[in-house]
């Protein structure tokens, strides 16, 4: 009788410490992510409000990997930014292993060849740079169209991208800066769509759709505020100058919930 008591307790209880353990991990992630804004602020108020700017928006790799970025050789920082060490901030406690695959991206910072290769990451993994070394996991993803003059086809000056100084920039309350990811980074564009079935990520704004916290991802953004942003919120916020806040899948656009994949139609509208 003792023992068939105890387990009904246990039944009763274990959900309720499941989603205040869950709830916990979520809270931290938040913390990690205003972490990261000490990070990208400290950068930006030594460089007139600049962040790392070069082909594809990858050099802001290196400021994940708490690395000197250096006009000399990205591939091969060999010393910390303000001594920074990134890797006790870089996973969301709900995604700190990593999966199976592979990818690689190449790119260029000034006149620099980038290369680099690594395993992605899903909802629940991390996604981690093996090459160049040394390996560094991470759970989140900047928004690359910061990295890359803050448009889709930015100005250049002189075969380089126009640097905009961000801390003056309008808007920064609703211009993402980095959010739970799949990888490093992403440069979501109004077209993209989601996918049919639930994934794990991908490219453009599928880096981030990823169901890791209730329907929502966590995001830091550039007034420094952290909040969580519902997966079809994702389609109205400021990522890019290009961006069309009133596209297709917003309710400004004429977005129907029949239009939304299933695994979307419950979660909400914006």
């Amino acid at each position: 009788m003792v023992v068939a008591i105890i387990a009904l307790l246990m039944a009763i209880l274990m959900p309720a410490l499941q989603r205040v353990r869950r709830q916990t991990k979520e809270m931290i992630c938040r913390a990690h992510q205003r972490q990261w804004g000490q990070v990208f602020f400290m950068y930006m108020g030594d460089n007139e409000g600049r962040l790392p700017t070069g082909g594809l928006g990858m050099p802001g790799i290196w400021l994940l990997r708490g690395a000197y970025l250096s006009g000399d050789d990205p591939n091969a920082p060999e010393d910390t930014y303000h001594h920074l060490r990134t890797q006790a901030i870089a996973c969301c406690p709900l995604a700190t292993k990593t999966g199976g695959g592979v990818f690689g991206m190449g790119g260029s910072y000034g006149s620099r060849p980038i290369d680099i290769h690594g395993t992605p990451g899903s909802t629940w993994e991390a996604w981690e740079i093996t090459t160049p070394t040394p390996a560094f996991r991470g759970s989140y993803g900047y928004n690359s169209w910061l990295c890359q003059g803050f448009a889709e086809f930015p100005r250049r000056s002189r075969g380089r991208y126009v640097e905009l100084d961000f801390l003056s920039i309008e808007g920064r309350a609703e211009i993402p800066l980095l959010l739970d990811a799949a990888s490093p980074f992403g440069n979501p564009r109004n077209f993209d769509s989601p996918p049919r079935w639930q994934s794990d990520g991908g490219i453009g704004i599928r880096t981030f759709l990823i169901n890791r916290h209730n329907g929502c991802v966590n995001a830091l953004f550039l007034d420094g505020a952290v909040r969580m942003v519902g997966l079809k919120e994702l389609w109205t916020l400021y990522w890019s100058w290009d961006f069309d806040r009133a596209n297709a899948w917003t309710r400004a656009g004429g977005v129907q919930p029949e239009d939304w994949p299933e695994w979307m139609r419950n979660f909400k509208d914006y």
